[in-house]
C-alpha cells in the first residue's frame, strides 16, 4: 500500500488520523476503549514514537523487497557446505547469511541514514514539527529535525544566517559520518571476495 499510493498522499491521510478529532481517537472513544482523545501529536514523547512507527511502516516495503531478494539469492551450496562441516543454524546465520546481507544492504543502509537525516516530508506532512518547544528558538518544534527546522528559519523568521549555518552543519555531520561507515563497509573493502 505504501509504494502503490504516493508518500506525501499516505502521510497527509494518516496524520489526519491521528489527530484529536481522527479516526483512530474516534473509534477508540466510540467502542469506549478511552475516555479523552490521546495527545498523538500534542504529547513530545508520543508524537515522536508514532512519528518513528509511520516511518517505519512507510519504509517497510521496501526493506523487506531488498531482504527476500537478497535471501533468495544467497547460494545454497554454501548452507549445504556448512550443515556437512557441523555448523548449526546459528552459525551458518552469523557467518553466511549476515556477511552476505550486509555486503549487499550496506550501502543501502547509508544512504538510508542520510536519507533520514533529511527526511523532511516525515515530519513535516504529519505534524509539522510540533509541539512548538519553549527552550528551542527559531519556532523549533519538538519533532523538529534539523531540516525542517531549517526550513521555518528561512520561511517563517527568514533568519538566513542560522539557516545557512544549520544546512552547513548538517551536511558536515553526514558527510563525516557516511565517510567513516562507507570506508568500514564490506562491499568496499572486498569487493572481490563475494564473486
Amino acid at each position: 500500500m505504501t509504494i502503490a499510493v504516493p508518500q506525501f498522499v499516505s502521510l497527509l491521510y494518516v496524520g489526519k488520523m491521528f489527530a484529536k478529532d481522527g479516526l483512530i481517537n474516534g473509534y477508540l472513544m466510540k467502542w469506549g476503549w478511552i475516555d479523552n482523545a490521546i495527545p498523538f501529536w500534542t504529547d513530545p514523547l508520543l508524537a515522536k514514537v508514532t512519528i518513528i512507527l509511520i516511518n517505519v511502516w512507510v519504509g517497510i516495503p521496501y526493506v523487506m523487497l531488498i531482504t527476500t531478494g537478497l535471501l533468495m539469492n544467497i547460494p545454497e551450496d554454501l548452507y549445504e557446505s556448512a550443515r556437512i562441516d557441523g555448523a548449526n543454524p546459528w552459525q551458518m546465520f552469523r557467518k553466511i547469511t549476515l556477511p552476505y546481507m550486509l555486503f549487499v544492504t550496506g550501502p543501502y543502509l547509508l544512504t538510508s541514514f542520510t536519507g533520514n537525516l533529511n527526511n523532511f516530508n516525515v515530519i513535516y506532512l504529519l505534524n509539522t514539527g510540533s509541539p512548538l518547544s519553549t527552550e528551542l528558538t527559531g519556532g523549533a518544534g519538538r519533532t523538529d529535525l534539523l531540516i525542517t527546522w531549517l526550513y521555518k528559519l528561512t520561511v517563517n523568521d527568514t533568519n538566513y544566517r542560522m539557516a545557512a549555518v544549520i544546512g552547513i552543519m548538517v551536511f558536515v555531520v553526514t558527510a563525516v559520518i557516511s565517510l567513516m561507515v562507507y570506508n568500514i563497509l564490506p562491499s568496499v573493502k572486498d569487493e572481490e571476495g563475494f564473486q
